[in-house]
């Protein structure tokens, strides 16, 4: 007999497989495995090696081998079971394993669906359904050596079929018991299809209540009033409620109470309308018994009433009085109540609050000492700085109180909402804890609104909290500020908004995230997702009436898994405040380059269109990304592709972007979203590298953020060695070496022109890698020494040990930016040479840093570099 180890393939290590040869076979009716026939070890390979539950049992004494799927139909008689007999593994059973054995040996193919089984194999009896095939394997003589037997395990679907057969039939007891009869009809109010309850109702055939044929059904008289209640309803998708007389099937009209309410997609479009009609007959006849009785107590009380009439006549000086009296005692008492009332709130609240002063005095007091044996540290003075700030709000709060006791309303103010948010800055750190990242967007110019302050504060700590619960204390905030306009396309599919200019305040985060299904119910009173007692349900409930009394509009964006983004939108004040407010005024500009729009809602992708055409851009448009992708493979040449982070069909947008950039290598990518985080972010920040314009975003922004990502791109391909460089053309490549003076040419024979620098130490901060590694090579090859950062916070870190002379900084950087950063640079190092590098000529803020100062315009080569370190690093030397 031919070796069956010969010319096998290396068997797949598993669990079974390793039981399989540490097995001592020489105890079971197989002997040593060494000696079995090939068909034997064959048989075995291929179950251990199956991704399919089986078991084989071969021999007379059906010994078991199984693979690792087969483990789970095990359960608890696994390791055992493995090289045991099937009587001694399964005695509950073996009664079914004995009669299907019997027919195996027997040569018979057998195949059983939705089998129960009784199994012990967790200890408790339990009923199991299977799918079994059942397989005799012959042996090398031909005869009949084992039964191969294939498991699959459906327990759980039959369960849910049952289950869902039972519900169903507890629903249709319910309509019954109810004298309700479903129906369902189209958006457009049409009944459509086969409708059988209302066909049993009345008797309509399908032809009959087709369409709006169900109305002739109704009584003549009810007909126009039901027709224009349910028209209404349908125009408006509010909830459809009604009663009219129908003429049922045995030919007499009975009243019935209709009910419809409006089902809608994933989408928001309303789908189809879901209605009942519940026969109200006989409870309408009770209500019609009781009125009628009503009225005759009501005759007869007339009649006591006339009777009583003369009486009252002669005592009617004596009664007049008597009702006079008891009238003003009335209202004496209900003033005594009102007034307890106010007395019992106003002590309560008063009491709350002067213990509350009390307690601030205290810490106002304490802080204020304390301050005067600090002084001059100048950190310990921001911090009591900050306290004494929260004691003012508490105050403010205490006051409020008072004001509550009273009844007395709040009056809004003109406030600038970034105030408020910075001021906030420490209160949140403390409420959300450490393991909460926060980062604070304030765009220019922001705009005035007419709200109340301690509202505001109110509902952003509302909202930071709500986020710190759904990131379970881990994760990043993100709050921003900036102008809006929504626009009379934006009102029109979002009820209760008016166009116009708003200031938005958004705060998200990189939670769990919500289904739509609880994002319909946010807002409700007392609805919340959290644990019993650990929220009221009232926070969000709280802003959304603070948000809608003053004129203003709530925004939810969330994907489960994926965080969520909640948007204020506060009318905007034209009247001034006492606080200066920076205006943005640069200039943007467009470009000539050939975009790809990748965007499934018709509108927006309109409107991005005709955006990015009107900035002067060549613009492809694709409504998914496979249709982007198949443009892409087509060969037009394109610059950047502009694609929604959420797509349509299999491929996603960050898969699209990965092969767009294996086709075309030099492409830009921007990223838009209806929500900061999304796909794109991972661990609480945005992925290295990844460009993402947030909804709904101005031309201003869409205008900028091309031409930084476009800058990017060509600041990318400066140093590439596969793409030509103008502004390098014919310089002298220049051999990297460790002395700032040691620079020697290996190509052409021409001379450097005249050089601006002299060496320096030189921190260059940069989030793309790419762009990151090039600039550094040019400085190196300029001679200077250079510190790198991926991002602000590693740049700090940096200025504190090395001792830099030029910062070198990205505007656009993830976290703290590029201004901000060199904010923090002046203020430790105030001699410091600061170079802003850029695709947008306008930096906003940089005329408020000293002379030392210098832009570089991205794409820039190395003569820009040397240019723009020079200038400041000789103005840092001419301070110092």
């Amino acid at each position: 007999m031919a070796d069956p180890v010969t010319s096998r393939a290396v068997p797949v290590e598993t669990e079974t497989r390793r039981l399989l040869e540490g097995f001592d076979w020489s105890t079971t009716s197989l002997g040593p495995r060494e000696s079995w026939p090939e068909r034997l070890t064959m048989a075995v390979d291929t179950v251990v090696d199956s991704p399919v539950a089986k078991v084989l049992m071969w021999g007379p004494d059906h010994v078991m081998i199984y693979n690792d799927p087969y483990i789970e139909v095990a359960g608890g008689y696994h390791p055992r079971a493995f090289g045991g007999r099937v009587a001694d593994v399964w005695p509950e059973i073996w009664d079914w394993n004995r009669r299907v054995l019997e027919a195996g040996f027997r040569g018979e193919i057998q195949s059983y669906t939705d089998q129960v089984l009784q199994l012990r194999r967790h200890g408790e009896p339990e009923d199991v359904y299977f799918d079994l095939f059942y397989t005799p394997i012959r042996n090398h003589d031909g005869g009949i050596g084992g039964v191969l037997c294939t498991v699959l395990e459906k327990t759980d679907r039959v369960v849910a079929e049952r289950e869902t057969f039972r519900s169903n039939q507890r629903f249709r007891a319910a309509m019954d018991a109810i004298h309700g009869t479903i129906w369902t009809n189209s958006a457009d109010g049409r009944m459509v299809g086969e409708q059988p309850g209302w066909g049993r109702l009345t008797g309509q055939t399908y032809a009959d209540y087709q369409g709006f044929g169900w109305s002739k059904a109704v009584h003549p008289e009810d007909v126009p009033a039901s027709i224009a209640a349910w028209q209404e309803a349908v125009d408006s998708g509010q909830t459809f409620v009604h009663e009219h007389r129908v003429l049922v099937a045995g030919g007499d009209y009975r009243r019935f109470a209709v009910r419809a309410v409006p089902t809608f997609d994933e989408k928001g479009t309303l789908r189809e309308w879901v209605g009942v009609h519940t026969d109200v007959e006989d409870v309408r006849a009770y209500e019609d018994s009781l009125r009628e009785h009503a009225e005759m107590l009501e005759r007869q009380v007339r009649h006591r009433q006339r009777a009583e009439e003369q009486l009252r006549q002669l005592n009617e000086t004596l009664e007049s009085r008597v009702i006079e009296a008891l009238e003003e005692r009335r209202q004496a008492q209900v003033a005594l109540a009102q007034s307890q009332k106010l007395e019992t709130i106003g002590k309560l609240t008063g009491g709350v609050a002067h213990d509350f002063n009390n307690l601030l005095q205290v810490v106002s007091g304490n802080l204020q000492l304390l301050l005067r044996d600090l002084t001059g540290n100048e950190r310990a003075e921001r911090r009591i700085g900050n306290a004494l700030a929260g004691v003012a709000r508490g105050s403010k709060l205490a006051s409020q109180l008072l004001a509550f006791g009273r009844r007395q309303a709040l009056e809004p103010k003109v406030v600038n909402v970034t105030r408020f948010v910075r001021g906030m800055d420490d209160m949140l750190r403390r409420a959300l804890g450490e393991g909460i990242e926060i980062e604070t967007v304030v765009g220019g110019g922001l705009w005035n609104t007419f709200i109340d302050p301690t509202q505001i504060e109110n509902a952003l700590l509302n909202l930071a909290i709500n986020a710190r619960d759904a990131m379970e204390g881990q994760g990043k905030l993100t709050i921003e500020l900036g102008n809006a306009s929504l626009d009379d396309t934006y009102a029109r599919t979002h009820a209760e908004v008016t166009p116009g200019q708003y200031v938005m305040l958004a705060v998200s985060d990189t939670g769990c995230g919500m289904s739509a299904d609880i994002i319909e119910k946010v807002f409700e009173p007392f609805f919340s997702t959290k644990a019993e007692g650990k929220g009221s349900g009232l926070g969000l409930s709280m802003v959304y009436g603070f948000v809608k009394q003053s004129g203003g509009h709530v925004k939810i964006y969330s994907e489960v898994d994926h965080g969520t983004t909640i948007k204020l939108y506060l009318p905007r004040a034209e009247q001034a405040e006492d606080v200066e407010v920076a205006v943005d005024t640069g200039p943007i500009s467009g470009g000539t380059e050939t975009v790809l729009v990748v965007e499934d809602d018709d509108e927006v992708r309109a409107t991005v269109v005709e955006m990015l055409t009107d900035l002067g851009y060549r613009v492809l448009k694709a409504v998914d990304a496979q249709s982007a992708l198949n443009v892409v493979e087509s060969g037009i040449p394109l610059d950047i592709l502009f694609t929604d982070v959420v797509m349509p069909g299999k491929l996603k947008s960050p898969e699209l972007a990965r092969k767009a950039k294996e086709r075309l290598p030099d492409l830009a990518v921007l990223f838009t979203s209806g929500y900061t985080e999304n796909s794109i972010v991972h661990g609480g920040r945005l992925d290295s590298g990844v460009e993402l314009l947030s909804k709904p975003y101005t031309r201003e922004a869409l205008a900028r953020k091309f031409r930084h990502v476009l800058a990017n791109r060509a600041q990318k391909n400066q140093r590439r060695p596969d793409i030509a460089s103008p502004a390098l053309a014919g310089e002298p490549l220049v051999q990297r070496t460790s002395s700032p003076g040691a620079v020697s040419s290996q190509g052409p024979a021409e001379q450097p022109g005249p050089r601006h620098f002299k060496p320096c130490t030189v921190l260059f901060v940069e989030d793309d890698a790419l762009i990151r590694m090039n600039t550094a090579d040019m400085m190196k090859d300029l001679g200077h020494v250079v510190v790198e950062a991926g991002s602000a916070e590693d740049a700090l870190v940096a200025l504190e040990t090395a001792p830099v002379d030029v910062l070198v900084t990205d505007v656009n950087l993830p976290g703290m930016s590029g201004p901000d950063l060199a904010r923090r640079a002046v203020a430790s190092r105030p001699r410091i040479g600061i170079v802003f590098a850029t695709g947008d000529r306008h930096v906003p803020g940089i005329e408020s840093f000293a002379a030392n100062t210098a832009l570089l315009l991205k794409p820039y080569d190395m003569s820009d570099l040397d240019k723009a370190i020079a200038k400041a690093s000789a103005q840092s030397r001419v301070e110092a």
